[in-house]
């Protein structure tokens, strides 16, 4: 932050509280002809069995705001808050986010370190350990995946057996913890609305689906010139690129004639963030188990 800006902060702040204790001096003092205690407005009701008091604020009342102000004043000489001033204990929120992470390392690192050197194939097996990867995984893919892992439209079904990077323990352990970004470019500006209409009725009969015959061995000559570098011939997808299989019946973005027709015009853009930085190798592992048991 600039000088200007936080020397404006710092002013602005001061006079305000100060502004805030003359004003409750000048309210607490006593004036003349002031209502006392049990003084009545002349406002009655039900024929003058019910009347409205002024009496006025008490006064530890108006003291509770002296209070407010010299906690103010207090936590503004301690604490950030007066523009670029650190304040006395030099408190930062990176500070304090250091210390709660060191303080949960030492507590929670050996519970999962545990289980460092055993194999996902066996880890999977131990109820302890899957049981501790689907906490993790609660915490920090249900968003995306589902609470059931069963994903949704544009995030994978970790329960079934077709995967984009493949499933081998350490594919699953490298799609956490480095990421992976699937690209389908759009074919359109290339294709044509014709050729993209012709690409998908072929895409169509690759899953052994209904499609317009003509059509299908136009879009045929397109898929083996254009497609096949990253679907292959018969349409089963390179899992070293991470694209999709197009010869069984799951489909992320959706398997209807539209939804595939919108995949080849617009292309798609999935993004899958890495967790290395955030989790750490033995909590990958662990959480990478509890995946691999999802489809065994």
């Amino acid at each position: 932050m600039s000088t200007f800006w936080s020397n404006w902060i710092t002013v602005i702040t001061v006079v305000n509280i100060v502004a805030c204790f003359w004003l409750i001096m000048w309210t607490m003092k006593k004036r003349p002809g002031e209502s006392a205690e049990g003084d009545v407005t002349g406002h009655s009701w039900d024929n003058g069995s019910l009347q409205e008091y002024n009496n006025p604020l008490p006064r530890w009342w108006l003291w509770m705001f002296y209070l407010t102000l010299i906690f103010a004043a207090g936590y503004l000489y301690l604490y950030p808050g007066l523009g670029n001033y650190q304040g006395a204990l030099n408190w930062t929120q990176q500070n304090q986010w250091d210390a709660e992470m060191a303080t949960a390392k030492e507590k929670y690192d050996p519970i999962y370190a545990q289980y460092r050197d055993v194999a996902i194939p066996e880890l999977a097996k131990n109820q302890d350990a899957v049981a501790m990867g689907k906490r993790l995984y609660l915490t920090y893919c249900v968003q995306c995946h589902g609470s059931d892992a069963r994903g949704s439209k544009g995030y994978p079904n970790l329960t079934d057996n077709d995967w984009l990077w493949g499933d081998t323990p350490a594919l699953i352990t490298q799609s956490i913890a480095a990421g992976r970004v699937g690209t389908m470019p759009a074919w359109e500006p290339i294709l044509g609305k014709e050729g993209v209409d012709n690409v998908a009725e072929y895409v169509l009969t690759l899953s052994g689906r209904k499609a317009d015959a003509a059509k299908a061995e136009k879009g045929k000559a397109i898929y083996v010139a254009n497609c096949v570098a990253c679907h292959n011939p018969d349409g089963s997808g390179n899992q070293f690129l991470g694209a999709a299989n197009l010869s069984d019946n799951v489909w992320l973005y959706g398997k209807s004639r539209s939804a595939i027709v919108e995949t080849i015009t617009v292309g798609r853009a999935g993004k899958m963030p890495a967790w290395q930085k955030m989790l750490g190798d033995d909590k990958i592992h662990v959480v990478a188990s509890y995946v691999y048991s999802l489809s065994k």
